[in-house]
């Protein structure tokens, strides 16, 4: 990791993002794991509205950067799985907040964290939703169409757009070219022993510049908008899909 950025998570640790919840006496005997999700393109944490340039030499901009985390479990040294419970999570660069949150698991040994970047079909048809899911976040299209799993806008002179928009707007929920990702990362060490004692806060860094071409080709000269299920959008899911990476675990 680099310089600054190592620097940037060092003071995140330090002072903590804001989220979590109070400690109810029924966890007292579980343990409290936060997560966090540090956005940057290579060794630059993302600010909005900054000029960045991608791996095709094109410059661009973020105006606003949004993506659903859902579906999360933990791994046990046995191989069981760990869900958090009502799991979805809507992360947004404009709100600190978004971008940390906890729950609680049993106290146990654990090598791994999955999740989905996304939202699972049946949160797509299941009508109505609240919180994360709010129809209100700007993250959802019609019924039929589903959610948004991944929104990123801004600007770029290599668009041939109207005003040179650039705009992704990644959905998709079945078929051949569903959005929804499944992530899985191992811990970088040894298992991981949870407990009630400590407060275990996983720190992962979502490395935008996978976007272009992790596992496909996406140049903003040839594709500046895509607002709409299909190939495309299944192949922009795939190269974000391997953007995410565990740098830090601390306990407290």
């Amino acid at each position: 990791m680099k310089k600054g950025l190592r620097f940037f998570v060092f003071c995140c640790v330090l002072f903590g993002l804001p989220g979590g919840s109070a400690k109810s006496q029924s966890q007292q005997k579980e343990a409290n794991v936060k997560i966090t999700f540090i956005n940057c393109i290579g060794n630059q944490p993302v600010v909005l509205d900054s000029t960045y340039t991608n791996c095709w030499n094109e410059s661009f901009t973020i105006s606003r950067l949004k993506y659903y985390i859902s579906n999360i479990a933990l791994q046990t040294n046995g191989h069981t799985m760990i869900r958090e419970p009502n799991s979805y999570h809507l992360v947004n660069e404009a709100d600190d907040f978004s971008k940390s949150f906890s729950f609680y698991l049993p106290p146990e040994n654990y090598t791994s964290l999955s999740f989905l970047i996304g939202v699972d079909s049946l949160k797509n048809v299941s009508g109505a939703q609240t919180d994360a899911l709010d129809p209100l976040n700007g993250m959802f299209w019609t019924w039929n169409s589903g959610y948004i799993m991944f929104k990123m806008e801004g600007n770029s002179p290599q668009s041939s757009a109207v005003n040179n928009k650039m705009e992704y707007h990644i959905g998709g929920f079945s078929g051949a070219d569903k959005a929804v990702k499944k992530v899985t990362i191992h811990f970088p060490s040894a298992a991981v022993s949870l407990n009630n004692k400590n407060i275990t806060e996983i720190i992962i860094l979502t490395n935008l510049d996978k976007l272009w071409n992790a596992t496909s080709e996406l140049k903003i000269t040839h594709a500046p908008v895509c607002t709409t299920p299909g190939v495309l959008a299944a192949r922009i899911a795939g190269n974000y899909a391997q953007a995410f990476e565990i740098v830090k675990i601390v306990q407290q």
